[in-house]
């Protein structure tokens, strides 16, 4: 729907230009091109961080869950690790083979 928006917003950008400004026809192409770049940049961006934010909340959810985690090559679950929820960072607990090893849940598949 964004995609949509923007690119009405554009064209009304271009009609303005091209009616309202004193600006050659290249001009007007180039600051139209410019902006469409930058929207479309900014969506994209927008789409892979909400893309990157669900990956990590099923990845701890998993993890509340009870599953077993692939971190890099790591099996994580509740019992050898604990969850720090500030820096979504899985700390290996004591009196286990892991104690203190830290692995980012941005690792983790």
């Amino acid at each position: 729907m964004a995609y949509i928006v923007s690119f009405v917003l554009l064209i009304g950008l271009f009609y303005i230009l091209h009616y309202f400004t004193e600006l050659t026809k290249m001009h007007k192409i180039s600051i139209t091109t410019a902006l469409f770049v930058i929207i479309y940049s900014a969506i994209a961006y927008n789409t892979y961080q909400n893309n990157q934010r669900q990956k990590l909340l099923n990845i701890v959810t998993q993890y509340k869950q009870g599953k077993t985690i692939k971190c890099k090559d790591r099996d994580v679950n509740a019992a050898s690790y604990s969850l720090s929820i500030g820096t979504y960072t899985f700390i290996g607990k004591k009196n286990t083979p892991h104690y203190a090893e830290m692995i980012s849940a941005t690792d983790c598949e």
